[in-house]
């Protein structure tokens, strides 16, 4: 079978009881547009019905007659991705189209005040050639450049979905001197770790706001600029993210929300957002019919939205967990790679940068997802490379090995090799951990791990304790092949609490103990986002 560029997945079914017979052709024609402005950009993109027993035979695949059923969904994509092998693949439609597939929480509390997020809602299986499963370790080794156009979950009328659909078929890639500002929005008491990031991204921290006292009424000058990091607060089912101003404050006032994103953002604007909640694509009629931020980012002509699907963890000096990766994603942005790359590319870098994933580690690499087209370029190469390629593509029209008007980035089945081989890597020497039932940490690592979580705040009465037994595979093959005896970690424990909530903001605090040889090697602190 021809292989293709790009590949675009949903469940017509699904879109089909959401909209009726004419919001699913409506649908079908914002695609065509996009199939043909795609073919001008040098892309073949096709588009495969997970639902379609006889699309679905075309890729030797099972259509998926429910479309809850997670496993159904990621064997249909699985079927379909490795019969066509594209560059970029779209997952159109929201949760209630094609769902996030729904990874165990190794943080998971079944305290009401604990990190309650029993599953964790990912995009990401659907980026590895791993099979179904439910354990985020088995995700360990992302090769596929993915990312979800969603439309609004629960919504009766397409019109959101067929915005999005023109936005990402009209898109311009724009030179780095179009993106030489930034929109940085800080809590206040994560003003440090904030900085930092701004500092390695944009050489300057000078423009960073602060929550409190600022927001949410953000003008032209904040809003317009063209790339947003945002490290705040966030909450379930929420249109607003929230600032704080200490370690003990209570108080959590409103930093950022819809109503003043809504219509007010330059089209082209790329979003990271570390934010507890940032991505979740719930039902506005949970939140009183108002939408999610991550919506009237994408609705205003936001080309990207990077975010977590629940609650997320950054610690509370210098970067790490959401810190890292909502970086990493941005560095690849204003390197010029596409937003699916970008993703892909900070999935990598966080993972090459561990070589135990805890179980904080796992969360974070599982809850963050792109919103919007992944082949999407926002920014282009320097000008000298880009008459580089104008001379490429020149070249390869007038040997006729390229028709008129076509597009083809040089390099991208080089790149596409290098990810699937990082991938591949990643998978087969990065450790992880499973939970481990009747495992307890000694004495002396039970009285650190509450020491900790007592200089954060937490008293006794909401701290719960989780071990973890260490899964190495680099030591039980790697380490066997040069013939390398070397000692490696065997437990990790975790004890985690809550500091007092404030309007319905949990904040919570988890630490985290790596255990060698009943010695701790390693303590980490952290707290929600």
């Amino acid at each position: 079978m021809a292989k293709i560029d790009k590949l675009i997945v949903t469940n017509v079914k699904a879109l089909r009881s959401k909209y009726g017979s004419s919001g699913v052709a409506a649908i079908g024609a914002a695609v065509d547009a996009m199939i043909v402005a795609d073919e001008r950009r040098g892309l073949t993109t096709r588009m495969i019905d997970l639902a379609s027993a006889s699309q679905m035979r075309t890729v030797r695949g099972r259509a998926v007659v429910d479309p809850d059923v997670r496993k159904a969904n990621k064997d249909a994509i699985d079927a379909a991705y490795r019969a066509l092998m594209p560059d970029y693949l779209v997952i159109l439609g929201s949760i209630d189209v094609v769902p996030h597939q729904s990874l165990v929480n190794p943080l998971y509390s079944d305290d009401p005040d604990g990190d309650n997020d029993r599953h964790v809602g990912s995009d990401l299986p659907y980026a590895c050639e791993a099979p179904y499963s439910r354990n985020i370790s088995d995700f360990r080794g992302p090769t596929r450049v993915v990312g979800r156009l969603p439309d609004v979950t629960g919504a009766e009328k397409p019109s959101f979905l067929l915005r999005l659909i023109r936005t990402a078929a009209s898109y311009k890639m724009r030179l780095r001197t179009h993106h030489s500002d930034y929109f940085g929005l800080s809590a206040q008491v994560w003003r440090d770790s904030t900085r930092l990031s701004l500092r390695t991204l944009f050489g300057s921290d000078k423009t960073m706001r602060q929550s409190p006292p600022d927001g949410p009424a953000w003008g032209a000058t904040e809003l317009h600029r063209s790339l947003h990091f945002i490290n705040c607060h966030g909450a379930p089912s929420s249109p607003e993210f929230y600032g704080q101003r200490t370690e003990s404050s209570k108080d959590r006032p409103v930093a950022h929300d819809t109503e003043h994103v809504q219509g007010r953002i330059r089209n082209g604007t790329v979003i990271a957002a570390e934010c507890c909640y940032g991505a979740e694509l719930y039902d506005p009629r949970d939140a009183t019919g108002r939408r999610g931020i991550c919506y009237a980012y994408l609705d205003s002509g936001a080309y990207g939205f990077f975010g977590s699907s629940d609650i997320a963890y950054g610690p509370s000096s210098g970067n790490g967990w959401a810190d890292l990766i909502c970086r990493y994603f941005l560095e690849g942005v204003l390197r010029g790679a596409s937003l699916g790359r970008a993703v892909l590319e900070a999935r990598h870098t966080y993972l090459l940068g561990m070589s135990l994933l805890q179980p904080e580690d796992l969360k974070t690499l599982a809850q963050f997802n792109l919103l919007g087209d992944p082949s999407i370029h926002p920014i282009g190469r320097v000008p000298q490379a880009l008459e580089l390629t104008r001379i490429f593509h020149r070249a390869l029209a007038e040997s006729g090995l390229l028709p008129p008007g076509r597009r083809l980035p040089p390099g991208r089945g080089l790149r596409r090799d290098r990810l699937l081989r990082t991938g591949l890597l990643l998978d087969d020497t990065v450790g992880s951990v499973r939970p481990a039932r009747g495992l307890r940490p000694r004495a002396g690592v039970d009285r650190a791990l509450r020491d900790s979580a007592r200089n954060a705040g937490v008293r006794g009465a909401s701290l719960r304790l989780s071990s973890f037994a260490v899964h190495d595979p680099a030591k039980r093959d790697l380490y066997r092949r040069v013939r390398l005896q070397r000692e490696t970690p065997g437990t990790v424990h975790t004890i985690s609490g809550t500091l007092p909530p404030k309007h319905g903001v949990k904040r919570i605090v988890v630490v985290s103990a790596t255990v060698e040889r009943g010695r701790i090697v390693r303590l980490r602190r952290m707290h929600s986002r």
